[in-house]
C-alpha cells in the first residue's frame, strides 16, 4: 500500500461526523489550554489568541508536513480559526473565575490528548503509512502542540516534566490503535480505544501520581 491508497481505518476525521465532531472538540480544548497558560503569563488578548491557535493547531500541522499531506488540516478552513479565537475569548474574560488555572490546564490538556492521539493515528493510516510512522504521528499530534506552547511562555514543558506520564501515554494510546487494527477492529472503535487508553494512563498520573523511573546521576567511581 502506498501512501495516499485508502486503509481500512479509514479517515475518521474527514468521512464520519463524529469524528468531525472529535476534530474540532480537540482543536478547541487545545486552544482553551493555550489560553489558560497565556493568563498565566499575563498577555493581552491578541497574545491569548495566537498562544491559543498554536497549541490548537501546531501538533496537527507538524505532522501534516511530516507525512505529505498538503495543505494542513485547517488552510481554507476558517471555522477552525474562529473556533480558536473564541476559547481565547472565553478564556480572556473567564480565568479569573477559575480557582486554580493549573489544575484546569493539566484536565483540559488530557481531554485534548485523549482526542489528538487518535486523530493523529487515523490520518496517518489513511496515508497508508507504516506501524512506526503511526505510533510516531500520533504523539507528534497530540503532544508538540503543547511543547511548543510551554516553550514560547517559558514554561517548563509538561510532556518533558521529571517522570511525567505523557508522551508515554500517546505512545501507549497510537498503540492500542495498532493493536485494535491488527485485531481487525474497525477504525472508530480502534479510534474510541486508543483515546481512552491515552485517557486512562495520563488521569492515573494527574490522580494518583503515576510516573515513569527517571535517571539519578552516580557519583563516579574512585580508584583504590
Amino acid at each position: 500500500m502506498t501512501p495516499g491508497d485508502q486503509h481500512p481505518v479509514i479517515d475518521y476525521l474527514t468521512t464520519l461526523p463524529v469524528g468531525i465532531a472529535l476534530d474540532y472538540v480537540s482543536v478547541f480544548v487545545f486552544a482553551l489550554t493555550g489560553a489558560l497558560v497565556a493568563s498565566r503569563q499575563q498577555l493581552d488578548l491578541v497574545g491569548f489568541i495566537f498562544i491559543a491557535a498554536l497549541t490548537a493547531v501546531g501538533g496537527g500541522t507538524l505532522r501534516d508536513l511530516l507525512i505529505g499531506r498538503i495543505p494542513v488540516f485547517w488552510v481554507g478552513r476558517p471555522e477552525y480559526m474562529v473556533l480558536i479565537a473564541g476559547a481565547a475569548v472565553l478564556v480572556f474574560f473567564t480565568a479569573h473565575l477559575l480557582e486554580s488555572r493549573y489544575r484546569a490546564l493539566l484536565w483540559l490538556d488530557a481531554c485534548a490528548l485523549a482526542v489528538a492521539v487518535p486523530a493523529g493515528v487515523a490520518v496517518t493510516m489513511s496515508r497508508g503509512h507504516g506501524p512506526v510512522t503511526v505510533l510516531i504521528m500520533g504523539v507528534v499530534t497530540g503532544s508538540f502542540g503543547g511543547l511548543m506552547r510551554d516553550v514560547v511562555c517559558n514554561e517548563v514543558p509538561l510532556t518533558l516534566k521529571q517522570g511525567e506520564l505523557y508522551l508515554s501515554c500517546a505512545f501507549a494510546g497510537a498503540g492500542a490503535a495498532l493493536l485494535l487494527t491488527a485485531a481487525g477492529a474497525p477504525g472508530l472503535p480502534a479510534a474510541i480505544g486508543c483515546g481512552l487508553v491515552t485517557f486512562a494512563l495520563r488521569a492515573g498520573s494527574l490522580r494518583w501520581g503515576w510516573k515513569l523511573p527517571v535517571y539519578k546521576p552516580r557519583p563516579p567511581r574512585t580508584r583504590g
